[in-house]
């Protein structure tokens, strides 16, 4: 299909952003349906790149940029596509790494697929697609990542159910395991254990985007006292814990969580007194608690996902970090995070800031943290730097 924008509508494509919104389009021409190739064109009738027509609010999703044009998304351009990404976590380090097999392969846009995340998990491969368009393309996707990983391919998962709409799959039937065998695997992030639930887990199972953060984490923990909030897996517990704290609490108000956290302690260091868990809201704990400590984690899913919710979601980011710099200990370091890819990190300082100047504690920044980088952010497309990150040492 051909489609042609508005008037002025052309220019972000012109800067190479791969996004296409409904309300640019001017007219299209062809057979349009979910998952065909559109070729877009500016309203003088130029030729700007092609990509997957989906029936949404982004209506096109940029693969190929002018002067580049495919006649076809066939297979042969998926495996050139997924192997320039494995090509980048080899050159970074990820691949074949004795201490750690768990890494992103595929980082949407980061990768020039957007809509597209795959995650690698010791020969297991999770696949998350965010566009129904691109989900015509799974077989193919799928037969791609066989021929990156050969032999060392253990399974491909699909877990695409939880970021398409509800209403594609009743006329789609879940693709779930498209290879091989897989459910609860264990994997290694510089050399810890973690106990990983492909199926039944949160995103794709585990949280990759924090293992560069957990292991800076470990240099502040040593005969520490130590509060991991919204815990999930116990990533930055186990840091702490084999870093050498005194104590970690772990909290999350999903026992889910808890119980996968308590079997990831264990399975590092063992039985632990040295470990509690804590079922409980995160602000509703912090407000209330009487224990000192010296490190709080406050790493909360993403507060806003939309623009409309924007402001609510820094009156909760405003309200976390408050309850925290109030108790901790004196000299105390702070990890506070955001993953809401609407709250930029000046706005995300900013309500920090708004935090520290009510707590009426000095707070000095000695990190500013994103993402690591097997999640790249492709310079034409900021949207993609989703992580950001604040350490504070409070006086």
């Amino acid at each position: 299909m051909k489609i042609i924008l508005r008037s002025g509508k052309d220019d972000a494509l012109r800067r190479f952003h791969p996004w296409v919104f409904s309300g640019a389009i001017k007219k299209t021409e062809g057979r349009t349906y979910e998952g065909c190739l559109a070729e877009v064109f500016s309203n003088k009738d130029e030729y700007l790149g092609s990509g997957i027509y989906q029936d949404a609010a982004i209506a096109v999703r940029i693969l190929a940029f002018a002067p580049e044009r495919p006649k076809s998304f066939d297979q042969d351009f998926w495996e050139k596509k997924i192997h320039r990404a494995f090509d980048l976590r080899k050159l970074t380090g990820l691949t074949d790494n004795p201490h750690t097999n768990v890494y992103r392969l595929v980082h949407g846009e980061g990768d020039h697929l957007p809509g597209l995340i795959v995650d690698h998990y010791d020969g297991h491969l999770v696949i998350q697609i965010h566009s129904t368009g691109l989900y015509a393309y799974i077989d193919q996707i799928a037969e791609a990542l066989k021929k990156v990983y050969g032999n060392k391919l253990r399974s491909i998962f699909d877990k695409s159910r939880e970021t398409l709409p509800a209403a594609f799959w009743e006329k789609t039937s879940p693709g779930e395991v498209i290879y091989g065998e897989c459910g609860k695997t264990e994997v290694l992030e510089n050399g810890h254990r973690f106990v990983v639930d492909i199926d039944g887990g949160q995103k794709t199972g585990f949280y990759i985007d924090q293992r560069d953060n957990r292991k800076l984490l470990a240099g502040y923990c040593k005969g520490k006292e130590v509060l991991n909030t919204f815990c999930y897996s116990g990533g930055f517990s186990v840091y702490a814990l084999k870093a050498g704290a005194s104590g970690v609490d772990s909290l999350d108000s999903s026992a889910k969580a808890t119980a996968l956290a308590e079997e990831n302690v264990s399975l590092n260091i063992g039985p632990a007194d040295i470990h509690q868990i804590i079922t409980d809201d995160a602000i509703r704990y912090l407000n209330a608690m009487d224990k000192a400590y010296d490190v709080i984690i406050l790493d909360p899913p993403a507060y806003a996902k939309h623009q409309h919710v924007k402001h609510k979601a820094v009156q909760g980011y405003k309200r976390l970090n408050l309850a925290a710099l109030k108790k901790i200990q004196e000299g105390g370091v702070l990890f506070t995070f955001s993953c809401s890819q609407v709250v930029d990190m000046q706005l995300f300082r900013s309500t920090v800031m708004a935090a520290a100047i009510q707590s009426g504690r000095t707070v000095r920044i000695l990190h500013q943290l994103t993402q690591p980088s097997d999640h790249p952010v492709n310079i034409f497309h900021p949207e993609g730097q989703y992580l950001k990150g604040l350490v504070l040492f409070v006086d």
